[in-house]
């Protein structure tokens, strides 16, 4: 490895952010990682020269300017930025509060807006960086009953990253948006997948996702983590990175059924779509 690029990766003390913090230590990259649990963090990775615990409080700007300042203290810049703490909110768009959609939004898209924030001055003023914002392919797909809400969060993922990409572009940083589909981690737990508070039995097919993703997704999810981390940094280190990177057959697979029923209701709609221009 002839690079040793600055890594900073939310969200990092397990799933796909502590996995993708093991690889990139192993594979000689300096990593910066954060998490609400810093003592967790820390256990879970071990003592490592190359590596930079943060204790980050993701939806408060003050903490998360703190948190690069102590990066760039410690290793001097930052090349790449994984975008990767979030939780999931299971629950009907009637059952969920209004505190619990707000919260979703809080750490899945303004924790990010907040890096993102936080991190631009620095990757402009070096003319160069790379932004990876995990989204998921809920943030292409949506027909999940009880998803809406955590739907919604990765669809806003998906749209500030490509604005993001295209503002950025300027000043040499490139950014990616990544749908993973089902992969082996912790999200399905309960610490990382939310209920709704005040269920309404009347939503049979929401109970029923709740359950199928309780009783029989988890565990049994076809994604390894390990081969998803190795492809983000392949593409971290690509000279033409992609905007778009979906991970997973069950993805990719998700992302085709959808672009192909697009394609259907755009053309069966196309008269009625031009009938409503200004005629010349």
């Amino acid at each position: 490895m002839d690079t040793k690029k600055v890594w900073l990766i939310t969200g990092a003390s397990k799933g796909l952010g502590l996995t993708m913090v093991k690889k990139l230590l192993d594979n000689g990259y300096k990593v910066a990682a954060t998490s609400r649990n810093l003592s967790a963090l820390e256990s879970a990775v071990g003592q490592h020269i190359d590596f930079l615990p943060l204790q980050v409080d993701l939806i408060s700007e003050e903490s998360v300017e703190s948190g690069i300042s102590k990066v760039l203290d410690t290793f001097g810049r930052i090349d790449v930025v994984v975008n990767n703490a979030g939780y999931g909110q299971n629950g009907t768009l009637e059952e969920l509060t209004d505190e619990e959609s707000r919260q979703n939004f809080d750490v899945n898209v303004f924790g990010m807006l907040n890096v993102i924030r936080k991190a631009m001055p620095h990757l402009r003023k070096q003319q160069s960086g790379h932004i990876f914002n995990i989204a998921s392919i809920a943030g292409m797909v949506a027909n999940f009953p009880g998803f809406g809400i955590y739907c919604a969060t990765k669809f806003a993922v998906v749209g500030l990253t490509e604005a993001l990409s295209a503002e950025a572009k300027l000043f040499g940083i490139n950014a990616t948006v990544v749908y993973p589909g089902y992969f082996r981690t912790e999200f399905l737990s309960d610490e990382s997948l939310r209920l709704a508070k005040n269920k309404m039995d009347i939503y049979a097919p929401a109970r029923e996702s709740e359950r199928l993703h309780k009783e029989e997704i988890a565990g049994n999810q076809p994604g390894d983590p390990k081969k998803a981390a190795e492809v983000i940094i392949e593409v971290a280190e690509s000279k033409t990175p992609t905007l778009h990177l979906f991970l997973g057959s069950d993805s990719y697979a998700m992302a085709q059924d959808k672009l192909k029923s697009l394609e259907t209701i755009l053309e069966s709609n196309k008269v009625l779509s031009h009938s409503t221009d200004f005629k010349n």
